[in-house]
């Protein structure tokens, strides 16, 4: 009975070691840019119909309310019109341009909790500008049919057969900041959206 304790307790040792020895967990923000299929990964900061501002804070890998003076900042707009979020392993360096955060995308479809991982479709781009610097918004489908609320197959479908969530996204990214805070740039096609994440893309795991 003596010897097998032992036996029993070396099992354990051995399996701590090994646990501690496993490689590290990729960060969300250090995950692969593209699935093995060919779509777009996004990490979910703010759910689908929610107006916390939640950002990813990689230095500490937690999910937090912005604050402002100390309070949850909370957006005074109607409710985000999809789940909004990251590309991982995206950085639009300041060097060439870029505002020095992973790339914006918005992915029109069933709300998600914050900290989901998507694997989705870039149907399109929309172009603002925020105190004069360029804020590009991907604009993005699930590719899991589940999660679809609208099916365009291109910008071009997604901007004829569903015209009135194009005007309403355009809208809500024009005012939710407060009337004249963004200037609009345009819209651009699935084919510039693509070209946005593969310029800005760092890695790929």
């Amino acid at each position: 009975m003596i010897h097998f304790r032992k036996f029993l307790l070396l099992g354990v040792v051995i399996l701590v070691i090994c646990a501690c020895k496993q490689s590290p967990k990729v960060s969300v923000y250090e995950q692969a840019t593209f699935t093995e299929t060919g779509g777009v990964q996004v990490v979910v900061e703010i759910p689908a119909g929610s107006n916390h501002k939640i950002e990813y804070r990689p230095d500490t890998g937690q999910f937090v309310n912005d604050k402002i003076d100390g309070k949850d900042r909370v957006i005074n707009f109607l409710p985000y019109p999809g789940n909004y979020g990251f590309i991982p392993s995206t950085l639009m360096d300041k060097e060439r341009g870029g505002d020095g955060d992973a790339l914006d995308i918005l992915v029109i479809g069933e709300g998600v909790p914050t900290g989901t991982t998507l694997a989705t479709k870039p149907i399109g781009a929309l172009l603002l500008k925020d105190n004069n610097e360029l804020d590009s918004k991907i604009i993005a489908i699930p590719t899991d049919s589940t999660l679809q609320v609208i099916n365009p197959k291109n910008y071009e479908d997604f901007f004829i057969r569903y015209n009135a969530a194009h005007h309403i996204i355009q809208e809500w990214f024009m005012n939710y900041k407060g009337l004249g805070a963004m200037e609009l740039v345009g819209w651009r096609n699935e084919q510039y959206a693509l070209q946005e994440i593969e310029k800005w893309t760092r890695t790929q795991k």
